[in-house]
């Protein structure tokens, strides 16, 4: 069956890629996925003429991590991507790296990324004009004012002018899709929502409360909704232009909801009762649907196949009849079998995310098959210095103030002894109330093992291949 589809893959006409991804919109905030509660009418009618995987997860519980994943079909922490703080370029994607646009330019598709880059914000060598996209409209780093944005098109500064920054985007996705109909295409859209700042139109707003538990709440619901508007005119861009059937179309999301905030300001919401949220490595900070729409060459429905972003790399390359021009290991594999309903055998999975650098005793875990192994967050090792706060505000509004990367390591801070690891069947608890640690004490070892062994490879490259790139170093003893 496998070599039957490959074959008839090939016989297909190569098709433009659109990949989507939203910022922080967790499971739970998908229409088809809680019952209507909030309002995503172009999403829930792709979903259900689509292949949706419900078993997708994010390499990272953060967006620039995960972004680089997804860029390069490897591991984020061997690309050098380990944090999302710009200023102090622990957001830099190697530039031994080959992201899936230069692959797909090298082989004769057009590339657009429109919004979000946050692989790169400091330095031109790591701009997204150097990393394979032709064209570039949106900003560099983590995030933007919805009204007061500050865009970057072609190199030249955009002035705000009154529009929604999210509107904005899906115009420019709309106006590049025009531009290039008569030629194969790759267009990446990275939208900022719902992101912080917690901004949306008050008419959007308005149609949410009754069904959000805050004023806060509601306004994200109103910036899902206004995405989902922008993913609609996206799909109506491709129809006009005859090439729906012919494109290739993906929507996810970077990692799970944010969740902060406390009382009247607190962010929390339905996620389809997942453990957690973003920055966390259990599954509400990492696992997102998928969907996926190609009518030349996939079969509808949903599919519990196991896929992962390091994933996409290899097979849109695949689908694009395109090598992989990097000589680097992909820790992804092809997933071209699950599109017409074959399963694809596959191994563990790995995620680690602490600020500033790894830590392999803290918000550290392994997947393998049934089995979750977790090393909860320690205290203090997510948190955010304060002066870095202020800068990672400040670069939004002024980024020529930020020519370089901030020197030097944050201030020390103690930090407690690791707590007992986590071990959850997701077979029978995929909300992952259960630990069963004690239950399974062989299980644990092993798994224990194995995540010790793949932290001291990604490390090892890390160390190997990007020193200087970035600040950042080791985290194995319990001060940073």
């Amino acid at each position: 069956m496998f070599e039957w589809n490959m074959r008839a893959s090939q016989q297909l006409s190569r098709p433009n890629i659109v990949l989507i991804l939203a910022d922080d919109m967790g499971y739970g905030d998908f229409g088809f996925v809680n019952g209507q509660l909030n309002s995503t009418p172009e999403l829930d009618s792709l979903a259900s003429d689509s292949l949706v995987f419900t078993q997708h997860y994010s390499a990272s519980p953060v967006c620039a991590p995960a972004r680089a994943a997804f860029l390069t079909g490897r591991y984020p922490q061997r690309t050098g991507v380990i944090d999302t703080l710009e200023a102090r370029g622990t957001d830099r994607l190697s530039l031994a790296e080959v992201t899936l646009a230069a692959a797909l330019r090298a082989s004769g598709y057009r590339t657009g990324l429109i919004g979000k880059w946050h692989t790169g914000a400091i330095g031109e060598a790591y701009a997204p004009g150097e990393r394979g996209f032709e064209e570039f409209v949106g900003f560099r780093g983590g995030w933007q004012d919805y009204w007061q944005w500050n865009l970057e098109v072609q190199g030249k500064r955009l002035h705000p002018d009154g529009r929604y920054l999210t509107d904005v985007l899906a115009d420019e996705s709309v106006e590049f899709i025009q531009r290039h109909a008569g030629e194969p295409f790759f267009l990446h859209v990275a939208f900022n929502a719902p992101h912080f700042p917690f901004q949306a139109p008050s008419e959007l707003i308005g149609r949410h409360r009754s069904a959000a538990p805050n004023e806060v709440v509601a306004t994200i619901y109103a910036m899902v909704e206004a995405m989902d508007r922008g993913v609609g005119r996206i799909r109506q861009a491709l129809v006009d232009a005859g090439l729906s059937d012919k494109t290739i179309f993906l929507f996810t999301s970077d990692n799970g909801p944010d969740h902060g905030g406390e009382g009247v300001h607190s962010a929390a919401r339905f996620n389809a009762g997942l453990k957690g949220a973003k920055q966390y490595v259990y599954d509400g900070g990492i696992r997102l649907p998928l969907i996926l729409h190609w009518p030349e060459g996939v079969t509808p429905g949903s599919t519990n196949q196991f896929a992962h972003f390091v994933d996409w790399y290899p097979t849109l390359l695949g689908v694009a009849g395109a090598e992989n021009p990097s000589g680097l290991p992909l820790d992804g594999q092809d997933l071209r079998p699950v599109f017409t309903g074959s399963k694809v055998e596959y191994g563990p999975r790995f995620w680690q995310w602490t600020r500033y650098q790894p830590m392999l005793a803290s918000n550290a875990a392994m997947r393998d098959g049934r089995w979750k192994l977790v090393h909860p967050a320690l205290a203090g090792t997510l948190d955010l210095d304060p002066e870095d706060e202020r800068i990672d505000a400040e670069i939004k509004v002024r980024p020529e103030l930020y020519p370089e990367p901030v020197n030097g390591p944050p201030s020390v801070r103690s930090l407690p002894e690791p707590g007992p690891v986590q071990l959850f069947d997701i077979s029978e608890d995929e909300w992952e109330r259960h630990d069963v640690a004690a239950r399974y004490p062989t299980v644990v070892a092993r798994m224990e093992a194995e995540l010790n062994r793949w932290f001291e490879s990604v490390e090892a490259e890390r160390s190997n291949t990007h020193r200087g790139e970035q600040w950042g170093g080791r985290g194995d003893s319990h001060e940073q």
